[in-house]
């Protein structure tokens, strides 16, 4: 009887430690994914960082427009006789690319809902280029007295491309590419191992 007594006892002194055995790993266990999930979202945050600005659309365009000078005198009461006309068609293609700053990225991770919460900036132009070696510009009229000076043609260029830019503005295209970097950083922290991931613009 002290023999089967005192191995009930053995046996439950072994449960009794294997159970606290195992809260006590549970618990290590839960503390070393939490200081993962916590390092690893800083990890997340630097790299997204090293990309700062974040091209996410990009509109190629290509435009003609016609661009002219004249010279005018006035001779013995007769006004504007113009005697040096001329005109250029000037083609060129260039692109417009929005996108945010992610060296901005605001992220804080809430261990309980285990929902990652993302900020960003709202997209914005990022650059609005047009190719100078593809640039033509053809003489439709002039003769020897007219010039036409170079700097004529980038204003006229310069002029035509923010008028574009407002265009593509105001058709939506930032929000465009809010849309487009919303979808690709939840799949890129979905990837990652995040599920729930909150994204706002600010």
């Amino acid at each position: 009887m002290k023999k089967l007594v005192g191995k009930m006892i053995l046996l439950l002194l072994i449960l009794i430690a294997v159970v606290v055995g195992t809260l006590i790993i549970s618990n290590n266990t839960l503390f070393q994914n939490k200081t993962s999930i916590t390092s690893e979202t800083a990890l997340i945050q630097d790299k997204l960082v090293e990309l700062s600005e974040w091209t996410t659309l990009k509109y190629e365009y290509s435009n003609v427009i016609v661009s002219r000078t004249e010279k005018s005198l006035s001779l013995l009461g007769i006004t504007d006789i113009n005697y040096a006309e001329a005109i250029k068609l000037i083609q060129y293609s260039g692109y417009l690319k929005a996108g945010t700053d992610l060296s901005k990225i605001q992220m804080s991770y809430d261990e309980d809902s285990e929902e990652l919460s993302v900020k960003i900036p709202k997209s914005k132009i990022l650059d609005n280029v047009v190719d100078t070696n593809t640039t033509k510009v053809e003489d439709i009229k002039g003769n020897i007295f007219s010039d036409y000076p170079s700097q004529i043609i980038f204003d006229e260029i310069n002029a035509e491309k923010e008028k574009l830019e407002k265009e593509k503005i105001s058709q939506g295209f930032l929000e465009e590419a809010d849309n487009r970097v919303k979808q690709l950083l939840t799949s890129f922290f979905v990837a990652n191992g995040y599920e729930n991931v909150v994204i706002e613009f600010y």
